[in-house]
């Protein structure tokens, strides 16, 4: 590849990185320009670590002909298992292991056949493999993300050649860069979605990070938390309590995701969750949904884990509508984006009053008032109750008994959900 594509396809990486252009663009871009300017490749592979709370990286893939893989793939922890096996016998950790920056391979070479992969490679028609590892700086670093690494294939038997091998030297770093620039904005939109909120994620990453910043809305509001949590804390063992608390959250979180609410907050046991929308009617549905989506989930987490010997429990939960102020709030050094107001208080009353009246889930007038008429059916009266800290008594309210005791009314509550 001469000097003039080169710099074209890097000037084309550079602009390409600046708009954005996901990582598979951006390899299928790179490799389609590099044959065009006459680097014959056949194959070409980019792995980057990264910052997630399942994945350990992701990779992608190009070909010059048609296969049954995946352009784009994510994969879990190398540290065990099949997968530390199938690392550890990798061309990429062999690199690591010696210090090489740079690795070329004949694969007509018999010695090559210690890395599987290679004869994979060698047997669907791929005659020469080179593979980079590009090191980050320690400020460069985020979490596990400290390298990019890569591979280029050409079915040419004599290989890529002086030419080709500095046009890949030159040009690689240049996709690398791009690609960990993709890789880092995904890094934020996940840190985001996993520690603030969706909703709260995306306003944030919009902009709206100024200390003070917050607007007046209606929200339908979720409180919950466990029963007996105190209790079940004390006498758990240490190793226990974090893998507990996990189990229910996720439990909660599904069903709340699942109904378009976004968490806000996890307060050891308790959630704190929003359902919003022009219709508040059917955000109140959304919550109930939700709220019986949650106890399915229990349902079976508590099969799987009574099946393994391990404590089980159910959750109280509180709903309730008001108007809220939804924004930053705290220091200039630490702010949340949350929300607050009496009405959020007023939710976790009402959940703490669960306890009180041995019902698990306990639902404001306000709730209960914006609801249709066939909602309305399926609720009673639990009482009206002072809740601490609130000035005047409120009624409140619970599903019907014959829900979980009449199968024909548990049917029809049902159907009226999923309508």
């Amino acid at each position: 590849m001469e000097l003039a594509p080169r710099l074209q396809l890097m000037n084309w990486l550079v602009s390409q990185g600046l708009t954005g252009l996901p990582e598979s663009d951006l390899l299928r871009g790179f490799c389609e320009r590099c044959r065009a300017g006459g680097l014959d490749l056949s194959r070409g592979l980019v792995v980057i670590d990264t910052l997630h709370p399942i994945f350990e990286g992701r990779g992608f893939r190009w070909n010059d002909t048609a296969t049954n893989e995946d352009d784009i793939f994510e994969y879990g922890s190398s540290s065990e298992g099949a997968a530390a096996e199938s690392w550890h016998r990798s061309p990429f950790y062999h690199m690591l292991e010696n210090g090489h920056d740079e690795l070329r391979i004949d694969l007509a070479d018999g010695a090559s056949s210690g890395f599987p992969i290679i004869v994979d490679h060698a047997a669907q028609g791929h005659r020469h493999y080179l593979a980079f590892v590009h090191r980050f700086g320690e400020a460069g670093t985020l979490g596990q993300m400290d390298c990019v690494y890569s591979c280029w294939l050409t079915r040419r038997p004599d290989g890529f050649g002086e030419l080709g091998l500095s046009a890949l030297r030159d040009l690689v770093p240049v996709l690398g860069l791009s690609i960990k620039s993709a890789a880092q904005v995904d890094i934020a939109r996940t840190l985001g979605r996993v520690y603030l909120g969706r909703d709260a994620s995306e306003q944030v990453l919009r902009g709206r990070i100024s200390r003070g910043v917050a607007e007046r809305i209606n929200a339908v509001l979720w409180f919950s938390d466990l029963r007996g949590w105190t209790a079940i804390s004390e006498t758990m063992a240490p190793g226990e309590i974090i893998p507990f608390l996990d189990d229910y959250a996720q439990a909660a979180i599904d069903g709340i995701h699942g109904e378009g609410g976004d968490v806000l907050k996890l307060i050891g046991d308790g959630v704190l969750a929003i359902f919003t929308g022009d219709d508040m009617t059917r955000a109140r549905c959304a919550a109930l949904r939700a709220e019986h989506q949650f106890r399915r989930n229990m349902t079976d987490l508590n099969a799987r884990r009574s099946g393994g010997g391990l404590t089980t429990t159910t959750a109280y939960v509180g709903l309730h509508v008001g108007e809220v102020f939804y924004g930053n709030i705290g220091s200039e050094d630490r702010l949340d984006f949350t929300v607050v107001g009496p009405a959020v208080n007023e939710v976790s009353r009402i959940a703490s009053m669960c306890r009180s009246v041995d019902r698990e889930l306990l639902l404001s007038q306000a709730f209960r008032d914006g609801l249709d008429t066939a909602a309305q059916a399926y609720l009673v009266s639990a009482g009206r109750f002072a809740l601490r800290g609130i000035g005047r008594a409120r009624e409140l309210y619970t599903l019907d008994p014959d829900i979980t005791s009449d199968e024909s009314v548990a049917g029809s509550y049902r159907r009226y959900l999923a309508g």
